[in-house]
Formats: C-alpha cells, sequence, structure tokens
C-alpha cells in the first residue's frame, strides 16, 4: 500500500516574539543608554513616559520600568515621585558600567574618553608595580623574563604578541595583590582590546619598542626597584599609548 502523501512543511519565518531578545528589559535598557549617550535625551530632561516607552519599543510597562531601574543603577536617570525619570549630567554616570563606558567611547568625537581610560590605567598599574618590585617572588621575576623574552620573539605576530603583553602585564598586577585595582584594568581593558581607535594598526616596529618598555620594566622589578618600575610602566603605557594614537585634539590629558 502506498503511503499517504504528506503536504510539505511550511517555511515561514518564525514569529516576530521568537527572534527577540531573551531579556527583552536588557535590550531595552541598552538602546536607552545608547540615545542617552548620543544625546538624544540630554541631562536634565525628562524621559518620555512609560506608555510612549511601552510603544515605542512594544514591550510591556513590566519591561519598560526593568530598563528604566537597569538605567538607575547604571546612574544615567534620576526616577522621582511625580517628577518623571530625568537623564542625569555625565558627572553621575557609572563609566566602570560595560554599555555606558562603550557607548561614550563611541559617541566620542575626539579621544578624551580614551586618553582618560589610558590614564587611569597607567595610574593603577605603575603603583601595582611598585608593589610588584617589592614583593615579587623568584617565581614571578622568571615568568616576566619568559614572557620578554618570548615576545622578542613574536614582533612579527602583532596579534600573538599581544596575547603575551596582556599576560606580562597580568602578571605584575596578580604579584601586587590588589585585586580591586586589576579588577578594574581587565574591566577598562576588555571594552576596548578589539577596537582599531585603541589599538590603532600595529606593526612591527611598534612590537619591538614596545618590548623594549616591558624589559626595563622586568629589569626593575627584578632588582627589587619600586620606584624605578613604577615609572617604567608609567612611561611604558604612556608612550605606547601616544605611538598608537590615532585621532584630533592634543593629549592633554596625558601630560604630567
Amino acid at each position: 500500500m502506498t503511503a499517504p502523501h504528506q503536504p510539505a512543511v511550511s517555511a515561514s519565518p518564525p514569529p516576530a516574539w521568537a527572534q527577540r531578545p531573551a531579556n527583552l528589559a536588557s535590550a531595552v535598557a541598552a538602546e536607552l543608554v545608547e540615545r542617552i549617550v548620543r544625546g538624544v535625551h540630554p541631562p536634565g530632561v525628562v524621559l518620555p513616559p512609560e506608555p510612549a516607552l511601552c510603544e515605542t519599543f512594544s514591550v510591556s510597562r513590566t519591561v519598560v520600568r526593568e530598563a528604566v531601574k537597569m538605567l538607575q543603577e547604571k546612574g544615567l536617570v534620576q526616577v522621582r515621585q511625580g517628577a518623571g525619570t530625568t537623564v542625569t549630567p555625565p558627572a553621575m554616570w557609572n563609566m566602570l558600567d560595560e554599555l555606558v563606558l562603550a557607548a561614550s567611547i563611541a559617541e566620542d568625537d575626539g579621544l578624551d574618553v580614551l586618553d582618560d581610560l589610558v590614564v587611569t590605567r597607567r595610574l593603577l598599574e605603575s603603583d601595582m608595580a611598585n608593589v610588584a618590585a617589592r614583593v615579587a617572588t623568584p617565581q614571578v621575576v622568571e615568568r616576566l623574563l619568559e614572557l620578554v623574552d618570548r615576545m622578542d620573539t613574536l614582533v612579527d605576530d602583532h596579534i600573538t604578541y599581544a596575547v603575551h603583553d596582556r599576560a606580562f602585564h597580568d602578571v605584575i598586577m596578580q604579584a601586587s595583590g590588589n585585586r580591586i585595582a586589576r579588577a578594574v584594568v581587565r574591566a577598562l581593558e576588555s571594552q576596548v582590546i578589539n577596537t582599531a581607535r585603541y589599538m590603532g594598526h600595529p606593526e612591527r616596529a611598534l612590537c619591538v619598542a614596545s618590548n623594549r618598555g616591558h624589559r626595563r620594566i622586568y629589569e626593575r622589578i627584578a632588582a627589587h626597584d619600586p620606584d624605578g618600575a613604577a615609572e617604567a610602566v608609567f612611561t611604558h603605557i604612556t608612550e605606547a599609548w601616544l605611538v598608537r594614537r590615532m585621532g584630533p585634539g592634543d593629549p592633554v590629558r596625558l601630560q604630567r
């Protein structure tokens, strides 16, 4: 007996709701973060009321309220009973927040945000190097030398070089024992590590110059010279950024 003919399965697209992000509140919050940073909703302005936001994003009031709560946690808005949700000045924004930092970097016409990021990084890392030089064990010193020597062989492979570069700095940060400072540096760098505006266009000469800075840092830590190690890190981070920095404006924020 011949099996009954089976109708072809329709290849119709999935419904719209199935294409939405799993966490609608996070998606709405992310869009509002970008709009606030871009100035669509400038500081001092009240966000559209809940019904308008619900219509704009095609979500429920519950989703909108959760998204606004997220904005509050990021420092972007203040909610006052009877006064609505007001956008706060940039000075109140949490710049360590992933979305806020990423949007601020993307919207920055110059390089002020990235300059400030480098200033913050060199301040924290130079202090950690100072401590590391005082407490570094023979194992830490040996690991730093291994990384510096290895990077000398990787100057023609900037991608692998960058991996070892980050490992070198992380050994120093871990040796310092300052988990908070290390977490801040890692959080900041995670937002820019793959962006051309921060990384620039690596070339062999830049890697060679960079590793000379690493070797100076290693030598000062191996000599247990806290001030020398701090100065070497400060100089290395500053010079490496000035070489990569490609954009308008003088880097006045880096001057000391």
